[in-house]
This record gives C-alpha cells, sequence and structure tokens, in this order.
C-alpha cells in the first residue's frame, strides 16, 4: 500500500507516486518497445548506460518510467526503506573572494563596506550552538580571498580542532584547493595533504556549477577549470579523503552538458583505489536567480521547475551507477519536491542547515527543524535515518 501523502502534491504527479506496478508491466509488455524502454531495461539489467543512451532517456522518456526505474535502482543500493537526512551549519570564513562569477549574490571585493573575515570568537559562538542542537559538522566555506594562504586555512583547522576535538570540518572545495596550489606553487595533493593534516575531515563538492569549460567561461572564468576540478577530486580520492559532488543547474547550459557533467563524475569515480571513498554522494540543485548579475544584466533566470528536477535526479540516479548516494536539495527545492524527488531516485534530503549565507542570498527561502526533515521523510513513504557526512547512521 502506497503511504505517501498525495494531499501534499501537485495534481500533474500524483499519478506516477504510487503506480510502480502497472509501469513496471508496461515496460514489460509494450508490444512497440521504444528505443528508450530498452535503454531502461539495460540499467534495470544492471548494465551502465552511455553518455549517448543517457541523453535519449532524458530527452525522450516519459518521467513516470524514469522516477520508476530510478527507485527500483535506489531500492536495489538502499533496501532499508530509509531516508537519510543530517544536521550541520555552513559558516562562511570570508565573503571576500576574487572570482565575482555572475550567478552569485555572496561575494564581495576587498574594499567593500559589508566585506568580512569570521573571528575566533565567532567560530566559538557558533561551534558551541551547534554542539547544543545537536550536530557536530561545520560547513566551512566562503570566497577565494586572494588575501588568504594555505597557512590561514592550516591555522584556523588547527585552532577549531584543538578547542572542539569532536568537531567535523566538511570544508573549502576543489576551487579553493586549486587557488592554493597557484598561490603556493604546490601540487594539488601536498595542498590537500596539509589541510587534511591540519584537520579536513571531508572535501565538499563546491564550485561543480556545470562541468563544462564554455559554460564555466561565461559564468565564472576566475574559478578552477573542468580539468582542475576533477583533477582535485582523483587526488583527495587517492589519499581517501571523502568528498561530495555537485551540479548547478538551470541556467545557460544544455542537457548535453548536464549528462556530460554526471559522465565526468563516473569516470572520475571508476578511478578511485579500491576500497576508498570516493565520492560519496551527488547532489544537484538548480540555479538561484534573485538578483544575480547573471539574471539582472543577462536575463538568464532559473529555468528548471519541480518536474524538471525530478526528472534530474532520477538520470542521476541512473547514471550514477557507482555513487551510493543521491541527495535532493530540500534547501533549494522545498517539501513537496524532495518527497517526489526520493521517490524518483534519491535517497537523502540533506541537512536542516542551522546557517546558509550563499543560495539564500540568491532566493532560496526553504527552512527546515529537524521535525520538518523527519516529517518530509516520513510522508514521502520512507523511515528517517539521521546521518553524517559519511552517510553513517547517527
Amino acid at each position: 500500500m502506497c503511504k505517501v501523502n498525495k494531499k501534499l502534491i501537485a495534481e500533474p504527479v500524483k499519478s506516477y507516486l504510487c503506480s510502480h506496478t502497472a509501469t513496471e508491466l508496461n515496460l514489460l509488455i509494450k508490444k512497440k518497445v521504444s528505443r528508450t524502454d530498452n535503454i531502461l531495461k539495460k540499467a534495470l539489467d544492471g548494465k551502465q548506460v552511455t553518455e549517448e543512451e543517457g541523453l535519449i532517456i532524458y530527452n525522450e522518456a516519459p518521467l513516470e518510467d524514469l522516477a520508476f526505474v530510478a527507485d527500483r535502482l535506489r531500492r536495489r543500493l538502499h533496501p532499508s526503506n530509509e531516508a537519510g537526512w543530517m544536521i550541520d551549519r555552513n559558516v562562511n570564513i570570508t565573503n571576500v573572494c576574487f572570482s565575482q562569477c555572475s550567478f552569485c549574490n555572496f561575494c564581495r571585493k576587498k574594499d567593500s563596506e559589508d566585506a568580512y573575515l569570521t573571528s575566533p570568537e565567532e567560530y566559538r559562538q557558533k561551534i558551541k550552538e551547534l554542539f547544543t542542537l545537536g550536530g557536530d559538522q561545520l560547513l566551512l566555506q566562503g570566497g577565494m580571498d586572494p588575501g588568504l594562504g594555505l597557512g590561514y586555512y592550516t591555522d584556523l583547522f588547527r585552532r577549531l580542532k584543538g578547542e572542539f576535538p569532536q568537531l567535523k570540518l566538511h570544508a573549502l572545495g576543489p576551487p579553493e584547493v586549486v587557488y592554493l596550489s597557484k598561490k603556493e606553487k604546490l601540487p594539488f595533493n601536498i595542498v590537500l595533504r596539509k589541510l587534511v593534516e591540519a584537520g579536513l575531515d571531508s572535501l565538499p563538492g563546491a564550485g561543480a556549477e556545470i562541468l563544462s569549460d564554455r559554460v564555466r567561461k561565461i559564468l565564472s572564468p576566475g574559478k578552477a577549470t573542468v580539468e582542475q576540478w576533477l583533477g582535485v577530486m582523483t587526488e583527495a580520492h587517492k589519499l581517501n579523503l571523502p568528498t561530495s559532488a555537485t551540479m548547478m543547474a538551470g541556467h545557460i547550459e544544455t542537457r548535453e552538458e548536464r549528462i556530460r557533467h554526471l559522465v565526468h563524475l563516473r569516470e572520475v569515480q571508476e578511478k578511485r583505489p579500491r576500497g576508498n571513498y570516493g565520492f560519496i554522494a551527488f547532489i544537484p540543485w538548480p540555479f538561484q536567480d534573485k538578483g544575480t548579475a547573471l539574471a539582472t544584466k543577462s536575463g538568464v533566470v532559473n529555468n528548471i521547475n519541480g518536474m524538471e528536477y525530478v526528472r534530474l535526479i532520477a538520470v542521476s540516479r541512473i547514471m550514477l551507477d557507482n555513487i551510493m548516494n543521491i541527495q535532493a536539495s530540500i534547501l533549494t527545492v522545498g517539501r513537496d519536491i524532495a518527497m517526489l524527488s526520493l521517490n524518483a531516485g534519491a535517497n537523502d534530503i540533506g541537512s536542516i542547515m542551522i546557517e546558509e549565507n550563499v543560495v539564500s542570498a540568491a532566493g532560496s527561502s526553504f527552512r527546515f527543524d529537524a521535525r520538518e526533515m523527519q516529517s518530509v521523510i516520513s510522508e514521502a513513504g520512507f523511515v528517517p535515518r539521521r546521518r553524517n557526512q559519511k552517510y553513517e547512521t547517527v
């Protein structure tokens, strides 16, 4: 019996959440089998879908078929019928950044009146609040301030870990590592080693946006290239540093570029040493356009609606056969679409995010407490499971 509370779900998508049996029969007994059916059957048979095939099903397969197949693949990887959530806090080291990406409202120039660098006392207060609310992880990010070198970050990590030994640091990202590598004239692996020695526990998949140099040259020309972003992650995996991967979709990229993004991640994941963490999760979210230069100067606004996001979640689960977890970004898509995503391949809805300043600066307004996160998961038909950054049960 379907457990989904359909009263919370928009009318056009009520039908497919509880129609898995009918969809399965359709896939098996259609007299005229389409090419999307063959590709989806291939995925159900446990065979890897190619880049070309991924684009075909993205463009042509009915959403209910994509959701069904993605849900079946998700349940094979996570047979316990649980869906994850966590408690953490996003603290920004600084809002000064030389990159000045056109989709970002958060960054400031060095001489801006509201430029800041988080102080030791502010860290102390924020961490104590995090512990009080039951969390133990900081997502520690910020702009790429040309005045801050590797020594600043290693000193900061050591100071935080020295005062709060139980604290977990999920910090920086490939663009920062590339920047520090250039600044210090050190290879990626040495920069990463020094950060790990100072207390880095895991590396976020920040700054991926779309892994297309065509897109990156337009949106964020000062940031890491595709090769550099992937290179940092490859070295992180060799060090057995847990990582995540992300995608910001819905601006100037094509569906072909989204699929290529997924293939890039899958290929890097295949290279990780046997037994190492690699990419633990993939998290796509829609471009938040409010007040950004990309929207105000170029007229580019988010073009991913709720159903397109669910389609992206499903295609991601089908394509990323070697990445265990797909997270729906409840922070950017809200309750109803997060619930749909859990029935279309996702197995996690992210964090209550005690503090978040970057995507919220561009219009994201969805916030949830621990009770609400568990309610979303339960009403979607799953058992809430609180977890840490390694997706281990807390």
